[in-house]
């Protein structure tokens, strides 16, 4: 198999197939989706090839077959018959301020009507949109097909203004429900965006609407697969480890199970470029309120490797409070693990998709909280700590860090739980410098606070507001009561017993004990 270009960056179909760049073949999901609905709707995180994926229905409803000779779908349509289509995307707008919406849809309609040859009737921008739909409709003798990628940037860019993004969503929403009223003139719609709002806040008018999202049909329609890794791009992946990059880049899931799991394509492009390990998907765009939000949710970063939520909680995205759950499923942060039928409906497993995302989102967190501390300096130096045994070294790097965060950080975030708080710190440096990690590990008596797997030992950490006293046990020796090191023994290594207590009133490490075999 000959080697192509890597298409990094590339959101046209025609580029695609015209400059000879891998593709995956998407055309089959998408003569499933036509055939399925009228009226779509999918939700997936940036950088997932939404975009790539609209483009590549405006080439097909538009009948341009020469692009897709070979592919799946070539057989199976009709190009006889080329539909008009209205696209819009709002993936490269700002939309913070007032009235910025609706000039940029406003020159997006102009764009659309200039390249039409139709004059506007209308000025009220829903009746200027269906005026266009209807015109065409009536100019070419075809259906329209309208296409709206990132539909919801113009709230999601200003969610720290809820006025302003709600202005925005009932922009949208007056323009999105015109189009109930002119089904007849509509062959197709397909909208794209990161979030899930509900259809009363967003398509309450457009009732017929199918979210595609969490369909199992369609699990793979964006991403590529572990298949599409070892067929399409096996030229490129020679002299790589095959386990290591699923490792660090697979295990995004939308109930597809293991053969629906996907990585991100515009990550694993980067990755095949440049063969280093790196957080690229993480590194193109996160959100700077993200980490900021969960400290001040005081969200405690081990628990995300294990959410229970239900069906209701991955589709509630409301702009004056936004669960939780719901942002880092739809952005990406958290992905399906798994899922159980009950009465009540679906309840799905939450937890980090990779590597990638689980450490990178640490790392982040732990520069919210210590602006000045470089945290990926601060992961490597702690990871050569634990392979030299330095237990020493391991406290004072604990130590600094903690009289590194700022006094306002804990006014500002109202720390309150105080062990929760210094023990997800330590979680974050450990997950954050890459190592094996397992928070609440159960055993037959009881469960262990922090378990972290060294290549060459193991580290089992137990956290109290104070190491021992009168009637309580110190820290070590619940862990050698309860038999928290029996699980490792026989892996050979060195296994090390650590007690951790805290001063509420230095917010800082009081004490800080080692045991080792």
């Amino acid at each position: 198999m000959k080697r192509r270009k890597l298409p990094a960056g590339v959101q046209t179909f025609r580029r695609v197939r015209e400059d000879d760049c891998y593709y995956v073949d998407k055309t089959a999901y998408i003569r499933r989706l036509v055939m399925a609905c009228t009226h779509c709707f999918l939700s997936r995180p940036r950088r997932f090839g939404k975009s790539l994926l609209v483009d590549t229905l405006k080439e097909l409803f538009e009948g341009n077959e020469a692009l897709f000779r070979g592919l799946a779908i070539h057989n199976h349509w009709d190009w006889t018959v080329r539909h008009p289509v209205v696209r819009f995307s709002f993936a490269g707008g700002s939309f913070k301020k007032p009235g910025s919406l609706a000039a940029d849809f406003a020159e997006q309609l102009t764009e659309l009507e200039d390249e039409a040859g139709i004059a506007p009737r209308f000025s009220v921008p829903g009746r200027r949109f269906a005026g266009l739909v209807k015109a065409l409709h009536k100019k070419t003798g075809q259906r329209v097909v309208v296409l709206v990628d990132e539909y919801d940037r113009p709230i999601n860019d200003a969610l720290r203004d809820p006025a302003i993004a709600e202005d925005n969503r009932d922009f949208l929403r007056g323009v999105y429900g015109m189009m109930k009223d002119y089904d007849a003139d509509i062959r197709f719609s397909f909208f794209t965006g990161v979030s899930k709002f509900s259809k009363i806040s967003i398509f309450s008018d457009l009732n017929n609407l199918t979210d595609i999202t969490l369909d199992p049909r369609f699990a793979a329609i964006c991403g590529y697969t572990e298949n599409d890794l070892d067929t399409v791009f096996a030229p490129e992946l020679e002299g790589l480890n095959r386990e290591t990059i699923r490792d660090w880049y697979n295990g995004y899931s939308w109930r597809g199970g293991c053969e629906g799991k996907v990585y991100n394509p515009y990550g694993m492009l980067l990755f095949l470029q440049s063969r280093e390990f790196r957080p690229y998907w993480f590194e193109t765009g996160t959100p700077a309120f993200l980490p900021d939000m969960l400290l001040e949710r005081q969200v405690d970063p081990a628990s995300l490797d294990n959410l229970a939520v239900g069906d209701a909680d991955l589709a509630a995205f409301d702009i004056r409070r936004v669960k939780t759950e719901a942002l880092l499923f739809q952005t990406g942060y958290l992905t399906i693990l798994g899922e159980e039928r009950g009465a009540a409906g679906p309840l799905y497993r939450l937890g980090y998709p990779n590597r990638e995302v689980r450490s990178a989102l640490n790392l982040a967190l732990l520069t919210a909280m210590a602006p000045d501390v470089s945290a990926t300096a601060e992961c490597s130096r702690l990871e050569q700590l634990l392979a030299r045994h330095d237990f020493a070294g391991v406290e004072r790097l604990f130590r600094a860090f903690f009289a590194s965060v700022p006094y306002q950080w804990y006014v500002d975030n109202n720390v309150a739980h105080y062990e929760g708080y210094y023990s997800a710190v330590f979680y974050s440096h450990f997950v954050g410098a890459g190592l094996d990690v397992v928070a609440e590990e159960s055993t037959s008596h009881g469960r262990s606070d922090l378990v972290v797997r060294h290549p060459n030992a193991v580290w089992i950490f137990e956290f109290k507001r104070k190491l021992g006293g009168a009637g309580e046990g110190g820290a070590l020796a619940q862990i050698e009561e309860k038999g928290y090191a029996q699980k490792y023994c026989d892996l050979g290594v060195p296994i090390h017993r650590v007690g951790v207590a805290f001063s509420e009133q230095d917010r800082n490490i009081s004490a800080f004990e080692v045991e080792g075999t």
